[in-house]
């Protein structure tokens, strides 16, 4: 077949792959979710097994640890956000005085008096008002499919790790005898990366949260540790993320202080937990399981968050890395191995360094 056409048939399956995701993101997603936090659970499942208890019962005490921990963590955030309501009124007063000294600011600055302001603003809130019905809408759809894919994942866990050894069956059936080895290393290897990258990712979060929230509770930052819970998850989605962490760390740091270096400090500390993350503790914990390049990644990341939102985004590494793995032990896929990878050739394609 020639490389044009074979090109060209790949391209069409990645869009028909695509399109598929797109149409049916609120089945798929969950489902993958499942497969992943599978593979995290599978060491513990096995652990369970090793006391010999029944497989059901060894099955269903890895997702009850999982739930335990998934729910301390949303009741620490819900309590920070409390905290945070209760402090309102304050916060209602310090958004007002940021307003009124940015209202000076523009007046000075480009000559647009107060008033003209008002009207800038009044003529914006009717067009927010005017769409908001569709927003509510949109929420509502939004919030229903959180909770059902809530709902199914916990059951998509169980069946998984159940029927595992029948799922293995399959993709081996897919493939010639002489191949079924090539296969099980490349499934063993998946396991371990997706494994020691969620674990890491965990260790993570543990740690900016205790890290960052310790260092903004010592300057007497309000709301430190909501500042740490939130940037702890954004950092979960590479290069993106962290600048949405900075941006509402520093919008919750106004609303709650009217002091300049407060902002500073929030800024030095995440700035200091940030490096200290990406160059030392993450390559420790993580080490080299996901070696992606930083384009493909990005991209990746972009496009999986308008394919299926922020589960997309969350689950594009992983995804991106188990393509790796397949693509280099494939013959006919190992210039999408190579693509996606972070080595630099050390030639150019004619053979000239």
């Amino acid at each position: 077949m020639p490389t044009t056409v074979k090109l060209a048939i790949e391209l069409i399956g990645l869009f028909v792959l695509g399109t598929i995701v797109v149409a049916g993101n609120t089945i798929i997603m969950p489902i993958l979710m499942a497969f992943f936090f599978s593979l995290m659970l599978l060491p513990i499942f096995r652990f369970f097994r090793k006391l010999k208890l029944p497989e059901v019962i060894a099955v269903f005490l890895p997702i009850l640890l999982l739930t335990i921990v998934i729910a301390l963590i949303i009741w620490l955030f819900s309590s920070q956000v409390g905290a945070l309501l209760n402090d309102f009124p304050q916060i209602e007063k310090t958004v007002a005085k940021h307003l009124d000294n940015l209202s000076i600011w523009i007046s000075n600055s480009f000559g647009y008096s107060p008033a003209e302001q008002l009207k800038f603003i009044n003529v914006q809130s009717q067009k927010l008002f005017n769409s908001l019905g569709g927003v509510l809408k949109g929420a509502v759809g939004s919030l229903s499919g959180i909770v059902i894919f809530i709902g199914l994942l916990p059951i998509y866990i169980y069946l998984i790790m159940l029927y595992r050894n029948l799922f293995l069956k399959f993709v081996l059936m897919c493939f010639k005898q002489d191949e079924h080895q090539n296969v099980e290393e490349g499934i063993r290897q998946t396991e371990q990366m997706v494994k020691s990258y969620l674990v890491g990712l965990l260790i993570q979060i543990a740690y900016i949260i205790i890290l960052l929230g310790g260092i903004l509770w010592l300057f007497g930052i309000q709301n430190a540790l909501l500042i740490g819970i939130i940037f702890a998850f954004l950092n979960l989605i590479p290069y993106l993320g962290a600048l949405i962490g900075n941006i509402l760390g520093v919008l919750l740091t106004l609303a709650s202080s009217d002091s300049i270096a407060d902002v500073l400090i929030v800024l030095g500390a995440i700035t200091f937990v940030q490096l200290l993350d990406n160059n030392i503790l993450m390559p420790r914990i993580v080490g080299s399981q996901v070696k992606i390049n930083p384009l493909v990644s990005i991209l990746g990341i972009i496009i999986a968050g308008s394919m299926a939102g922020i589960s997309g985004m969350f689950l594009a590494m992983p995804v991106l890395s188990i393509l790796k793995i397949a693509f280099d032990r494939s013959e006919n896929f190992k210039q999408w191995g190579v693509l996606l990878g972070d080595e630099l050739p050390c030639k150019k394609p004619d053979g000239s360094f």
